[in-house]
């Protein structure tokens, strides 16, 4: 059986599921290049052929989510307003945020003040930019203020279920489930959409 080289693309993508790992649980600033290459068993040329600097993999991580984002909120402007389409957007959203579990949630909540200095540009303003026309979109025109913020509530309970889970002995499984009840409470209408099943 032979076995199939890996892509650049799947490299950089083992790359960035490792380093991942090993700043959540390490932290970023505790975590080397030589640490992720000796988790990879690759050379240290091999990791800086793909990416330059620990910088470099985060900003990938985030650009990654970000691109993510953005072609949801682009395929839902060129869409009607509709039930499927607030669905669609809903389920979206919370798949990016719950994608191979809550590790990137809680890196970032692990890494908060790197993430500050790292990427002052991406998080911050332009996350609240982006949640901001995420929740209008799936809001009927005329929405009132108060059931944007609940949309906005549901919106964030995934990333609330990973801090209140801090020192919880729960699964992934149980944190997104606990996070999709919670969402579904604040918008009843978005339950179908992000119940996982």
């Amino acid at each position: 059986m032979t076995q199939r080289r890996k892509t650049g693309d799947d490299r950089r993508a083992e790359i960035r599921r490792v380093a991942l790992e090993l700043f959540t649980v390490r932290g970023y600033e505790a975590t080397s290049m030589r640490e992720i290459a000796e988790r990879l068993d690759i050379t240290k040329a091999a990791l800086y052929y793909h990416f330059d600097s620990k910088e470099s993999i985060v900003r990938s991580l985030f650009e990654e989510r970000l691109a993510t984002l953005d072609a949801l909120i682009e395929w839902a402007e060129a869409q009607p307003p509709s039930a499927d389409r607030t669905a669609r957007i809903a389920a979206g959203w919370f798949s990016l945020v719950v994608e191979g579990g809550l590790g990137f949630a809680r890196f970032a909540l692990a890494n908060q003040a790197a993430l500050r200095d790292l990427m002052p540009h991406k998080g911050g303003a332009g996350g609240l930019d982006r949640m901001q026309k995420v929740s209008a979109l799936m809001a009927d025109p005329g929405t009132p203020p108060l059931e944007l913020l609940k949309i906005r509530m549901a919106l964030m309970s995934a990333n609330l279920a990973v801090m209140g889970s801090h020192d919880l002995n729960l699964t992934d499984e149980e944190i997104i489930r606990a996070a999709a009840e919670t969402a579904s409470l604040l918008a009843p209408g978005l339950a179908s959409a992000i119940m996982p099943g």
